[in-house]
């Protein structure tokens, strides 16, 4: 088991390198597994296609949930070259996948000049203490869509 978990965090490795020598984006690259096969696999694209959320690890749970035709991936491991951002990390729970194995840290992304630190320290602020500005606004009018939801017999819960 640990020469497979070792040859899926090699091919995240390697597509951290491509996105980095073919001039996508950072050096970030992902895979996700199932049943020791890999059904998706991404690298940072986000400058190469102007798109802050085209991270590795992100592009990799897309492609997996297109191939399992599902927007869960329980069962299901992500190998990812650097641990994710807040946004990721985000998409990680989101998918409900069972485990995440990283080889740089989100404290060495920021020692080479990355700025995911810098997001979960925003994160951990009050709202009001953000730099970005965060306003609430037509509450009552939104709330409304929430209710209709409740009372939806056929919702699909997540």
């Amino acid at each position: 088991m640990e020469d497979a978990r070792e040859q899926y965090m090699e091919a995240a490795i390697a597509l951290s390198f491509q996105a980095m020598r073919e001039d996508r984006g950072g050096p970030y690259g992902a895979v996700v597994v199932k049943d020791g096969e890999i059904i998706g696999q991404g690298m940072n694209e986000v400058t190469s296609t102007n798109d802050p959320t085209a991270h590795a690890e992100m592009t990799a749970i897309r492609q997996a949930c297109q191939k399992l035709g599902a927007w869960q991936l329980e069962g299901c491991e992500l190998y990812t070259s650097c641990e994710p951002c807040p946004m990721c990390m985000a998409a990680v729970y989101w998918a409900r996948l069972d485990t995440l194995f990283y080889g740089n840290t989100k404290e060495e992304a920021a020692r080479y000049g990355f700025g995911s630190q810098t997001i979960y320290d925003e994160l951990a602020r009050s709202r009001a203490d953000r730099k970005v500005s965060m306003v609430p606004l037509m509450k009552e009018e939104a709330l409304a869509a929430f209710k209709e939801w409740q009372q939806k017999s056929d919702k699909q819960s997540y």
